[in-house]
C-alpha cells in the first residue's frame, strides 16, 4: 500500500478492528452504505475507526485517530436495506484528516510503521509467555474456538499474536484500544500481558461464582416446586397470583393518605401488573418495592409548625451563641409565614470555614420553626441519579436522595439540610448540581419528578438550607437560587461564651463529670483560645475541653480531688503552649511595620522587614509570599519613586538594593491587603524614620498612593487588639465596616481612616 491515501471511512461501535484479523460487520446507517459503495466502486480499501460517542457520528474531535485499513472480502444486501460486510483488516494508520463528501465522509490516513525496542530474546520470550499465558487461559474458558488455539499455535510474529489475542480475549474497550493504539511491538506484549492476567483473575471469579451458584440450586429448585404446588391452590381458590389479600391491604394503606389523583390512577395500574405477575417471580418483586416505596411517601402530611416569634427567638438564642444574622433572617421568615399561608421558602445557604456551627444551626432552626429535621451530606457525590433516583428498568433502581429524604421525615414540610453543597462533584454519569436546579426553584419543584418514582411530588413546602465552605465551587446558575448568609469566624470573646456555656457543660456530661469534680476558670479557657487552639470554629477547643476531661476522670478513679483548671496549672494537663501570644513591637524601631492580615482561622498580626543595602538597584520580596503581594510590594515601590522628593527619600536606587522580608517564611502569605504597610516600611528604612510600635495598619497601595479598600476587617482588629495596638489606620471606604466589630473589640482604640499614603505616613511615622 501507499504511505497516504484517501478513502471512505466506515465508523464501529463495538469492535475494535486489529490488523491480520477478519469481521463480519452489519451496516444500517444510510452514510456508512454509501461509504462501503464507494470503497466497492474503488479499490475495496476502507478505513475503520472508533469513536469517543458513536451516536454523535464522524467529526474530528469525536474519532480516534488510529484506526484500521481494511480490504472489503464480499457485501451482501438484507431484505431490511441494510449490508452485512465482511473485511480483512490489512494494517494500522493514522487519519490526518477529515473530509465530508455528498453522502458519506473520506478521510487521508497514513500508514504506520511499527517499531520494538527490545532484543530479539527478549521478543522470543514474550511470545512465550503469550502462549503459556494462553493455555493458562484454556484452563479456565476451555470453550474456545479450534481455529483460535490452531492459529495461536502457529503464530510466532509477537505483533500479530498480541493483535489476536487482544481481539479474541480481551472485553474492556479502553484496553483494546490501548493494544490498538501502541506501535511499539514490545510495549505491546507487555500491556497485553497484563490484559490477559485480568481476564484469566476474571474468569477464575466467573467460574467460583457459578460453583456457588450449581450448588445452591439443588435449594432453588426446591423453593420454585413449593410456589407452583401454593400457585395451584391458589387458582383453584380463584386468585391466579395469590396476591388478593396484598392488593387488598395495600388499598387500605393507599386510601388513608392524601393522594393526588394521578398517583392513585399510577398505583391501580402497578395493582394490576403485580395480580398478573407470576407468584415469587423478580417482576412481582420490584413492584412490590415500588409500591411500598410510593406509599411510605407522606403525600400531604404536613407537620404544625410554631407560631411563636418570641419562642423561635429563646429557641435559637438558647442553642448558639452570636450568629445574629442567621438568627435575624429565621425570625423574619416565620413572621412572614404568620402574614402569608404558603409563601415562597428561601434556600439559605451557610457559608463559612469549618467548625463555626453551620450544621448544627440546621438542627435549631428546624426546632425553633418545629419541622422534622433530615440531613443530606453532599460531600463527594457525582452521580445524579443519587439527587434524582434511578429508572425502573436498571437492576437495584431505587429513589433519589430528596425523596428518601422525604420518607425519613415522615412529613412533607421538612428541614431539609444540604451540607457541603459546594463538594458536590461531576462526571461520566451526570452533573448532580444541575439536578439541584430544579430541587432549589421554588416555582419548579412544585411539579418534582423523581426518575424511580415517576410521577410529579410537591416539594415547595420544604425549607431546604445548604452549607458551604466557599461559593467558588458552586456553578453560578445554582448559587443564583442560593440566599448567601456568610458565617464569620468566632473571635475570641464569642469563643469563650460558646467554651463557658455550651461546650464545658457539654464534655462533662460526655466524659460522666459533674461541675463539682472539674471547674474551668475564665483565665483557662481563655488561655486555651489563646494559646492552644488557633482554628475559624471551635472544633478543636470542644476536643481540648474535651482531653482536661479525659485527664481529670483518671485522677478521679485513682482517687483525686475536685479539680479547678486556671492558667497556672493548665500546662499539667495540655502540655506546653502551642501558640506564642501577639504582641506589639518594645521600641519604634526604622524599617519594620506591622500590619494585619485575615486567615481561614481569624485575623493576625504580620511584621514587614526592610532593609536599604549598597547594591545595582535589585529590588527583592522574600518570605513566602504570592503573587498579588509582590504586586503589592512593585506598586509601592513605584509610588516611593515617582515622590522620592515629597517624601524625603534621597537615595540612588540605581546603586541601591531594597530587600523586603516578612518573617515565618514556612507560612505562605498572599492577598491585597499589605500595600500601605509595605510601603510605610520602605520609607521609614529610606528616611532612617522610625515607625510607631504601638500602630497596625491595613490597606492595599494604588501605583499613585491611593489607599483601597479591603476585606476581614473584623477579624483583622481583632487581632490588633489580641496584640496590644493603640492605632489602627484602614482605608476611608472600609468605615462602613466598623459597625460590625463589637464593641469589645474597638475599645481603647484609634482608627485612623486613610484615603492617601500621606495620610498613613503622618500617622505611622515619627518626624
Amino acid at each position: 500500500m501507499d504511505n497516504m491515501r484517501i478513502m471512505p471511512i466506515l465508523l464501529l461501535d463495538e469492535i475494535v478492528p486489529y490488523p491480520k484479523c477478519n469481521y463480519t460487520i452489519s451496516i444500517d446507517d444510510d452514510e456508512y452504505v454509501e461509504a462501503v459503495k464507494a470503497a466497492m466502486g474503488a479499490d475495496s480499501y476502507l478505513m475503520l475507526v472508533n469513536a469517543k460517542n458513536y451516536d454523535m457520528g464522524i467529526t474530528e474531535n469525536n474519532i480516534f485517530r488510529i484506526g484500521t485499513v481494511a480490504k472489503i472480502k464480499n457485501a451482501m444486501r438484507g431484505l431490511d436495506g441494510g449490508i452485512k460486510l465482511s473485511v480483512n483488516c490489512i494494517e494500522r494508520a493514522y487519519i490526518d484528516s477529515v473530509q465530508k463528501s455528498d453522502d458519506f465522509t473520506l478521510c487521508q490516513v497514513e500508514s504506520m510503521v511499527e517499531i520494538s525496542n527490545a532484543d530479539d530474546m527478549k521478543m522470543s520470550a514474550s511470545v512465550e509467555v503469550l502462549k503459556d499465558l494462553f493455555a493458562k487461559y484454556r484452563g479456565v474458558v476451555p470453550m474456545l474456538q479450534p481455529a483460535l488455539v490452531n492459529d495461536v499455535k502457529k503464530i510466532n510474529d509477537l505483533g500479530v499474536l498480541c493483535d489476536k489475542l487482544s481481539d479474541k480475549l480481551i472485553h474492556n474497550f479502553e484496553d483494546k484500544r490501548a493494544v490498538l493504539e501502541e506501535t511499539d511491538i514490545y510495549e505491546r506484549a507487555l500491556l497485553t500481558i497484563g490484559m490477559l492476567e485480568k481476564e484469566i483473575q476474571r474468569a477464575n471469579v466467573k467460574n467460583d461464582i457459578m460453583l456457588k451458584a450449581k450448588e445452591n440450586m439443588e435449594e432453588a429448585q426446591k423453593e420454585y416446586f413449593l410456589r407452583e404446588e401454593l400457585r395451584a391452590i391458589n387458582e383453584e381458590l380463584g386468585d391466579k397470583s395469590g396476591t388478593g389479600e396484598e392488593i387488598k391491604g395495600y388499598r387500605e394503606k393507599m386510601k388513608s393518605l392524601n393522594m393526588p389523583e394521578y398517583a392513585v390512577e399510577k398505583l391501580e395500574k402497578e395493582f394490576q401488573r403485580l395480580q398478573r405477575a407470576s407468584q415469587g417471580g423478580a417482576e412481582g418483586s420490584v413492584i412490590r418495592d415500588y409500591i411500598d416505596n410510593v406509599l411510605s411517601l407522606p403525600w400531604g402530611n404536613m407537620t404544625e409548625e410554631n407560631h411563636s416569634l418570641k419562642r423561635a427567638e429563646q429557641i435559637l438564642n438558647k442553642d448558639h451563641y452570636g450568629l445574629e444574622k442567621v438568627k435575624e433572617r429565621i425570625v423574619e421568615y416565620l413572621a412572614v409565614r404568620l402574614k402569608v399561608d404558603n409563601p415562597s421558602a428561601p434556600i439559605l445557604c451557610l457559608v463559612g470555614p469549618p467548625g463555626v456551627g453551620k450544621t448544627s444551626i440546621a438542627k435549631s432552626i428546624a426546632r425553633a420553626l418545629g419541622r422534622k429535621y433530615v440531613r443530606m451530606s453532599l460531600g463527594g457525590i457525582s452521580d445524579e441519579a443519587e439527587i434524582r433516583g434511578h429508572r425502573r428498568t436498571y437492576l437495584g433502581a431505587m429513589p433519589g436522595r430528596i425523596i428518601n429524604a422525604i420518607k425519613q421525615a415522615g412529613s412533607s414540610n421538612p428541614l431539609i439540610l444540604l451540607d457541603e453543597i459546594d463538594k458536590l462533584g461531576k462526571d461520566y454519569k451526570g452533573d448532580p448540581a444541575s439536578a439541584f436546579l430544579e430541587v432549589l426553584d421554588g416555582e419548579q419543584n412544585v411539579n418534582f419528578r423523581d426518575n424511580y418514582i415517576e410521577m410529579p411530588y410537591d416539594l415547595s413546602r420544604c425549607l431546604f438550607l445548604c452549607t458551604a465552605n466557599s461559593l467558588d465551587t458552586i456553578p453560578g446558575p445554582l448559587r443564583d437560587r442560593l440566599e448567601i448568609v456568610e458565617l464569620s469566624s468566632y473571635t475570641s470573646e464569642e469563643k469563650y461564651h460558646i467554651a463557658a456555656e455550651y461546650l464545658v457543660p457539654k464534655q462533662l456530661e460526655a466524659n460522666g463529670l459533674t461541675k463539682a469534680q472539674l471547674k474551668f476558670r475564665k483565665d483557662a479557657l481563655e488561655d486555651m483560645i489563646e494559646s492552644y487552639t488557633r482554628e475559624a470554629g471551635v472544633r478543636t477547643l470542644e476536643r481540648t475541653i474535651g482531653k482536661v476531661c479525659r485527664k481529670v476522670v483518671k485522677q478521679q478513679l485513682e482517687g483525686g480531688d475536685p479539680v479547678v483548671v486556671t492558667k497556672k496549672n493548665i500546662t499539667d494537663f495540655l502540655g506546653k503552649r502551642i501558640f506564642k501570644p501577639e504582641t506589639i513591637n518594645a521600641s519604634n524601631e526604622v524599617g519594620i511595620c506591622k500590619g494585619l492580615a485575615w486567615t481561614t482561622v481569624g485575623g493576625t498580626t504580620l511584621d514587614v522587614e526592610v532593609n536599604i543595602l549598597k547594591g545595582k538597584g535589585n529590588f527583592k520580596i522574600t518570605g513566602n509570599v504570592g503573587k498579588v503581594m509582590e504586586e503589592s510590594y512593585n506598586a509601592a515601590l513605584s509610588y516611593i519613586r515617582a515622590n522620592a522628593e515629597e517624601l524625603g527619600v534621597d537615595i540612588d536606587f540605581e546603586n541601591t538594593d531594597v530587600h523586603i522580608h516578612i518573617p515565618e517564611g514556612a507560612t505562605p502569605k498572599d492577598g491585597p491587603s499589605a500595600g500601605i504597610t509595605m510601603a510605610t516600611a520602605m520609607v521609614s528604612a529610606m528616611t532612617k524614620t522610625p515607625v510607631r510600635a504601638d500602630i497596625a495598619m491595613t490597606g492595599e497601595i494604588s501605583i499613585r498612593g491611593k489607599v483601597m479598600p479591603i476585606g476581614g476587617l473584623k477579624e483583622k482588629v481583632l487581632a490588633a487588639k489580641r496584640a496590644g495596638v493603640k492605632k489602627v489606620i484602614i482605608p476611608v471606604e472600609n468605615a462602613p465596616d466598623l459597625e460590625e466589630i463589637p464593641e469589645y473589640g474597638k475599645a481603647n482604640m484609634e482608627f485612623v481612616l486613610a484615603s492617601q499614603m500621606n495620610d498613613v505616613l503622618s500617622n505611622s511615622l515619627i518626624k
